[in-house]
């Protein structure tokens, strides 16, 4: 290109204030070999992103991964670089280069395709594990009348349970008491064992929305009152719709949460009411097991659930249930 060479030599003498990043000729930009990214030299990694997996309208049996541009478009990171994985879990196992790759395609915005032209799957599947905390509000302690505890209580749903941010539910004809649970969750990025509470933060991709749909009866009555069936019917683990970086986020423990059934606010808090926050749940359960990439936590839902309503309001099919979190998105399931 005309200028190249000086343009070239000007960026090269003003290395304090941009890095130079030589690349395959149009592997990212359409014209000529260099990209022209101007960082701050701090040595900070701010990535600042939203991570989906989506499937193209044409091809709905691929899982691709992109990155949300804007409210309108997404970038396809495996059109940008095809020896990128297809799912995140393994794209979460590369770690850092993984990462630095997504920021390149959004930094030079090709591979754009809209919203209209894909479907939103879950942004993480098939985890290792779907770790979930109980009874981590304050306000829904309150409401059920119990000591806050003093140790995180934990229990699982199976990775079977987890579907899209806009996925139906299936209402369970084994139940007649389904509820629902907007939470905070966040997915692991980074492989550790016993790690340390001022560390945990490390090991953590980004936050998400989570709906842990709940059948009472087989949780509370059941299967000798143990969580775990009641918690884990198929497709009682909505999640989306994006894995939003750390960075994105103001703070993810001072966010407001909510969840509407037929638009109506059923409930309101802030995730400023969590008892044990992130670092403390990083650092309690990797004491007990290894954390890989791509294991998803629950954090715990706030008070105004169904079951403790008077009388007790359960979901019923052709329900809608939205779950949004300020900052990171709103799921939206019908119940069927």
């Amino acid at each position: 290109l005309p200028g190249t060479s000086f343009i070239m030599q000007a960026l090269v003498q003003a290395t304090p204030f941009v890095h130079l990043v030589r690349l395959r000729p149009g592997s990212i930009c359409s014209q000529g070999s260099y990209c022209f990214q101007v960082r701050p030299l701090s040595g900070s990694k701010s990535l600042r992103m939203r991570l989906i997996q989506f499937l193209t309208t044409g091809n709905q049996s691929g899982v691709r991964l992109g990155v949300e541009k804007d409210g309108w478009s997404v970038i396809d990171l495996n059109s940008f670089d095809s020896s990128l994985p297809r799912t995140m879990k393994e794209f979460l196992e590369i770690g850092e280069t993984a990462l630095e790759t997504a920021r390149r395609a959004v930094d030079c915005g090709k591979h754009a395709v809209c919203h209209s032209e894909i479907t939103l799957l879950s942004p993480i599947t098939n985890p290792d594990k779907v770790v979930c905390i109980g009874m981590n509000y304050m306000d829904h302690c309150l409401e059920q009348n119990i000591a806050v505890p003093k140790e995180p209580v934990i229990f699982s749903k199976f990775g079977s349970s987890i579907v899209g941010p806009y996925s139906d539910i299936i209402h369970p004809e084994e139940s007649n008491e389904v509820d629902w649970e907007v939470e905070l969750a966040f997915v692991i990025g980074k492989k550790g064992k016993h790690i340390k509470k001022e560390e945990a933060m490390g090991y953590v991709a980004g936050f998400t929305v989570a709906h842990d749909v709940s059948a009472r009866d087989w949780q509370m009555k059941r299967n000798g009152k143990q969580w775990l069936l009641g918690k884990t019917f198929d497709t009682f683990c909505p999640l989306g719709p994006a894995i939003v970086t750390k960075d994105a986020l103001s703070d993810p423990h001072n966010l407001g949460i909510r969840c509407r059934v037929n638009e109506e606010i059923m409930q309101d808090s802030n995730t400023n009411q969590l008892i044990f926050k992130t670092e403390e749940l990083v650092a309690w359960v990797s004491q007990f097991v290894t954390l890989n990439p791509g294991d998803v936590f629950l954090t715990g839902t706030p008070s105004g659930v169904g079951v403790f309503r008077k009388p007790p309001v359960f979901l019923k099919r052709g329900d809608t249930v939205e779950c949004e979190i300020d900052e990171i998105g709103t799921l939206r399931n019908t119940v069927i």
